[in-house]
């Protein structure tokens, strides 16, 4: 089964997840979009409101933000691959609950082993700490780490660069300083540090 093939597959699964409450609320399942063949996945925290009422990832402005940030780069949306922790949105735009993602976080493991990518950008504390649990994104942002067959890359998420030109600033220089990763993600073989866990169990 080719890879696009069997993306399709899970979208239509996770269209009528019923595992946690959050679709009770949600106009859409947001199950992510991209390049099926891509090397590099993007994932954020939650779908929003413009997420919610379109069916897809990275949309509203915070989307635009980092469609803008990707042609910085000389990458494309449809370079990529996009999708988010949790697959509807969270009521009132909160943060999904440790629950929520953990009942969530097979439709991710499933789209991980489907895309097989080199580099897994996370955006946003949430992603961070589900890759990397316990880390600080404010130490770690912008830095590489190698997390079982992945090179694990954490960024600010786009909507919190909105809100704070100081975040804004270093979004951007995190992605120009790993511009020769992002465009050629086979440099991640390269990649051997391990991020030293704090203690706190891990969700991956």
């Amino acid at each position: 089964m080719e890879k696009s093939e069997k993306l399709q597959q899970l979208a239509k699964q996770i269209e009528v997840c019923h595992r946690c409450d959050l679709y009770k609320n949600a106009k859409y399942s947001v199950p992510g979009e991209g390049n099926p063949e891509s090397l590099i996945v993007f994932i954020g925290e939650a779908p929003g409101f413009n997420e919610d009422a379109q069916g897809r990832p990275f949309v509203g402005n915070a989307g635009k933000y980092l469609d803008n940030i990707l042609a910085k780069v000389g990458l494309e949306r449809k370079d990529v691959f996009i999708t988010n922790i949790v697959k509807h949105r969270p009521p009132e735009n909160r943060e999904p609950a440790f629950s929520e993602i953990t009942f969530c976080n097979s439709w991710l493991e499933e789209q991980l082993k489907t895309i097989e990518p080199k580099i897994i950008v996370t955006l946003g504390r949430i992603s961070l700490n589900y890759f990397l649990p316990g880390a600080k994104i404010s130490d770690v942002h912008g830095h590489s780490y190698r997390v079982q067959n992945y090179v694990v890359l954490p960024m600010y998420h786009p909507a919190a660069a909105l809100r704070s030109i100081h975040t804004a600033t270093e979004l951007e220089d995190d992605f120009q300083k790993n511009r020769d990763l992002l465009v050629n993600p086979l440099l991640g073989e390269k990649v051997t540090e391990i991020y030293q866990s704090s203690g706190q169990a891990s969700l991956f």
